[in-house]
Formats: structure tokens, sequence, C-alpha cells
């Protein structure tokens, strides 16, 4: 007869392997989950408030939420310092950098250089660079016509106010694209075009604006920060830009719409392409257009019965034909100017 021990070792061993084989198992999951969050770092030269850089950190944010990455971020960096603290992520073992690179596009690049391994998603004016460095801006011109036909169609005076912050092309092509579309359904409309030299400076923005109202404006488009309130303050209608300026920046019963900038497609293909070992210097214009969603035009809110039907129709019809490639809105990145 076989011994109790003879009995049960077969099945002992059996099941010590099973359980080996569920902590092997797990533990492979567990790695295989480690391995698919990957660590991006965004580099800003200006607080996560500003609203340029808080459509990057919303987008990093989300995907952080979704546990697909793993997200640490430098605000109020100076362009005399930026390159010290790329360096410093890139040593520190990220996979993906987001950030910008205006004003340091030949010096960045060089870092991308040193650095072949990790991946650099960047705004810059430039085109891709080697094998890691992608390119990105707010491409934004789309939903800006569109603001431009509902504007051309609600001004009184035939003049409109336009207040930005630098006249660069990420700036000048939305200007253009505004002016184009109130030109397609009001010939006579004239534009006063201002720029305050910097990109966040509310009572410089305001100031400009109350000038231009003087000079008979009855319609402003916000590019800037302070705008809106210049608009309130006047009792006139304005346009938001970048992020909803109705909601966000005290527009309620001022602002009709804003052109609205998501890089959740972007920062998404990114995330994608990093984790599949796929990333490549790529412009990333196109993710960043109404027909991926990274453009779309705001809500009216509460002057949607404020809007002629012929307009608001029209702006259905012309927003299906730029998402379908039928309408093509020009870009033109040369400085606009005043009309009067």
């Amino acid at each position: 007869m076989r011994s109790l021990r003879e009995s049960i070792g077969p099945a002992l061993r059996g099941l010590c392997l099973a359980v080996a084989a569920l902590v092997a198992l797990g533990l492979a999951t567990g790695t295989a989950q480690a391995q698919d969050k990957i660590k991006v770092a965004g580099i800003y030269t200006v607080p996560i408030q500003q609203k340029w850089v808080g459509t990057l950190h919303r987008a990093l944010t989300a995907a952080k939420e979704r546990g697909e990455i793993e997200y640490s971020f430098s605000e109020k960096v100076p362009n005399t310092d930026y390159v010290r603290v790329m360096r410093e992520y890139a040593e520190g073992g990220v996979n993906l950098v987001v950030g910008e690179a205006f004003g340091i596009s030949r010096e960045a690049r060089k870092v991308a250089d040193d650095y072949p391994a990790v991946a650099f998603l960047m705004g810059d004016p430039g085109g891709p660079h080697g094998s890691n460095f992608s390119v990105f801006d707010n491409w934004i011109h789309e939903p800006c016509y569109l603001m431009g036909v509902v504007a051309g169609t609600m001004t009184k005076t035939n003049k409109i106010g336009m207040v930005g912050g630098h006249a660069i092309g990420e700036v000048n092509r939305l200007f253009h694209a505004f002016m184009a579309g109130a030109r397609s359904v009001n010939p006579d409309v004239e534009f006063k075009v201002s720029f305050i030299g910097s990109w966040y400076d509310p009572p410089k923005a305001k100031e400009f604006a109350f000038a231009q109202v003087e000079s008979g404006v009855d319609v402003l488009y916000a590019e800037r920060a302070g705008v809106v309130d210049a608009a309130r303050e006047k009792g006139i209608i304005a346009f938001g830009n970048v992020n909803d300026m109705n909601k966000l920046e005290n527009g309620t019963g001022v602002v009709v719409a804003s052109a609205l900038w998501h890089m959740e497609p972007a920062i998404d293909y990114a995330i994608a392409q990093v984790k599949a070992g796929t990333f490549k210097a790529e412009d990333y214009k196109d993710w960043t257009m109404m027909k991926a969603g990274g453009a779309t035009l705001s809500p009216f809110y509460e002057f949607d019965g404020k809007i002629p039907a012929e307009a608001r129709a029209r702006i259905e019809t012309l927003e299906q034909e730029i998402k379908a490639g039928d309408l093509v809105v020009e870009i033109n990145d040369n400085e606009p100017k005043s009309t009067f």
C-alpha cells in the first residue's frame, strides 16, 4: 500500500506548479501594465493657467487620469533655462517631452539629437527634425473663419476690432481667416487691427480694445485676455480664442462664440506612437484641425436665438464642407493690417 506521503505528493506538486503559474501570470500582467504606462514631461514657459499651455496641460492630464501615462511638468521656465530642463527630463528617463520651442528652435533640436531614444513633441514654427522631433501649432483658423461669418452678419457699424498678442504666424492666420469669413457675407466690413506686444497683459489689451471702440467698432475679436472685459464695459459683443471665453473668461452675454483648440487628438496619437515604438518626426498640423477634432467652434449659448437663422444654417453647412475637405480656409501668416 502506498504511504500517505506518496499519495499526496504528486497532487501537492501539481498544486504548487499551478500556483506558481498563476503568480507568474500575475507578475507578467503587472509588468505589461507597467510598460503600457509611459513617462511624459511637460515643459512650459508660462503658468499652466495661461490658455495656450493650459490646452496642452488638460490633454496630458486627461491621459494621466485614464492611466496611460505618468505625467510631470515644469511651468514658468524661461527660454534661458529651457534647454537645461529638457536635458534633465531626458536624463531622468522620460519617454516623451511635450513643450514649446518658440525662440529656441535650434537649441531644442540639438537636445533631441542628443537623446534619440526620447520622443519630443514641441510647439514650433519650423518643421520636424531628425527622427524624434515632431512639431505642432494651434491651427484654429477654420473655426475663426466661421466666427467671422457670424461677426460679419451681426455688426451694425461694419467696423470690427481685433486685438492680438504678437504679429506672428499663428496669430496672423487666425486674424486673416476671421476677416475672410466676415467679408464672405459682408463685403463692406472694415477692420481695426492691434497687437499689444505681450502674451499676457490684460490691462493693456483692454486699453487697446477701448481705443478701437472709440474708433467705431461694435464687434471685437478677443485673441488676448482683457478684451472681453472691455466689450462688456462698452456694451458690445466679442468673439473668443483658444478657450471658451463665454464660460471661462467672464464672457456670458458678451462672447458670441469662441474658436476652440483641442490637443487631445495630437497628444493621444503621440502617446500611442511612443507605446508602439513607432514615434517619428512629424508635423502634427492635421491633428489640430477641425477634421480630426483638434479645432471646433463653441456653442452660441445665449446668442443662439439672436443670430439670424440663415447665418446659423450657413455655419452648419460650412463646417461640414470644411470637415469633408470641400472648403479649404486659406492660411495666411503675413501680418494683417487695419483697413480704416
